[in-house]
C-alpha cells in the first residue's frame, strides 16, 4: 500500500473562525463517513495564530485521493470555505515511509 499525506495550512479571515470550523467539521463527518479510502481526516487550530488551521489527511492510494477531490460535498463546500478563507491554502503532499 502506497499511503499517501496531505498536510494543507489555511488561513482564516478574522472573526470567521466559528464559521470555518462548522463548514469545515461537516465536511469533515461527510468525508470519515463515506470515503472508505481516506484513513485521516482531521483539523487542527493553531496554538499561536488563532486565524490558522492545519488539516491532515491520509489516503490509502492516489486514487483514493483524487476521488476525493472530486465527491459532490467537497465541491459543495468550495464556495463556503472561499467565503471565509484568507487566501488559497498551502498544500504538501507526502508519501509515507
Amino acid at each position: 500500500m502506497s499511503v499517501i499525506g496531505v498536510v494543507a495550512t489555511l488561513k482564516v479571515q478574522p472573526g470567521k473562525e466559528a464559521e470555518f470550523e462548522k463548514v469545515f467539521g461537516a465536511l469533515r463527518d461527510k468525508v470519515k463517513s463515506n470515503e472508505k479510502g481516506c484513513l485521516q481526516y482531521d483539523f487542527f487550530k493553531s496554538k499561536s495564530e488563532a486565524a490558522t488551521y492545519v488539516v491532515m489527511e491520509q489516503y490509502a492510494s492516489q486514487a483514493d485521493l483524487d476521488a476525493h477531490g472530486k465527491t459532490e460535498y467537497f465541491r459543495a463546500a468550495g464556495p463556503s470555505l472561499g467565503a471565509v478563507l484568507g487566501g488559497a491554502p498551502t498544500l504538501l503532499f507526502l508519501d509515507k515511509v
